[in-house]
């Protein structure tokens, strides 16, 4: 089931469900007599990976996930006795030997681990939680403890697939207390929805926005694949939490 959900969600991806259509339309204008349909299809799959690659449609659909929960204040939680784990969710990443441990985890994993460090050494006596598979647990870890996090404030967790997977493997050690939860600010959302339903007291502390509000400039106007991945993004987040208010989890 989990393999089955991972590749259906990924063929309603911006990219492959563009091609689909394409792909799709062209086998009828090559070897069907439905040339009207292949058109549409053609056309319609031009349009959609030409609009999942603008500015504005991208920032549509992922702006309102990336502002559901504000930043987290670390003032307004400094110092309270209760609040002493950091959980950095997990993401994406390697142990390839040849690349420093910097390239070990991916992009937005980086900016969750910063985010977590930062908190870390924000608020005495607390510790963080680094989750995921085991590559990404590792290289976290890793770089964690080059920017001066002592090992033994580290609990690692590779053994998590999914969010829900790491609020499970996450509820036994951080019990009935608050608990900070750092992870990308589009994945807020649903990761909160995943925690609170097994009766966490998550505090969101939203990292890695990709959608700032700022002056357009020239190359904004210009469809590529940074806003494609934007959209991809979007969609993963959107899809996810329809699967999972389906299954009751959210």
């Amino acid at each position: 089931m989990f393999l089955m959900h991972k590749i259906l969600s990924r063929l309603l991806f911006p990219v492959p469900l563009s091609l689909e259509f394409v792909l799709v339309g062209l086998f009828l204008l090559w070897f069907t007599r439905r040339q009207r349909a292949g058109k549409a299809l053609v056309t319609c799959g031009t349009l959609l990976l030409l609009g999942f690659s603008n500015v504005f449609i991208s920032n549509a659909l992922l702006r309102p996930l990336e502002h559901r929960f504000p930043p987290l204040d670390v003032h307004s939680v400094a110092g309270a006795p209760a609040v002493g784990f950091i959980a950095v969710l997990g993401g994406s990443g390697d142990d390839d030997p040849d690349v420093p441990i910097t390239s070990h985890v991916s992009p937005d994993l980086m900016v969750r681990l910063i985010e977590g460090v930062r908190l870390e050494r924000e608020i005495p006596g607390s510790k963080l939680i680094l989750s995921g598979g085991h590559d990404s647990v590792e290289g976290m870890a890793s770089v964690a403890e080059s920017l001066g996090v002592s090992a033994t404030d580290i609990r690692k967790l590779a053994e998590p697939r999914d969010t829900e997977e790491e609020s499970k493997q996450i509820a036994p050690i951080v019990g009935s207390r608050r608990f900070i939860l750092v992870t990308s600010a589009s994945h807020m959302p649903r990761a909160m929805g995943l925690f609170k339903v097994r009766g966490q007291q998550p505090i969101a502390a939203p990292t890695d926005y990709l959608t700032p509000r700022r002056r357009l400039e020239l190359d904004d106007f210009f469809p590529d694949g940074y806003k494609l991945l934007k959209s991809q993004i979007a969609v993963y987040e959107y899809l996810g939490q329809a699967w999972e208010t389906l299954r009751g989890k959210i």
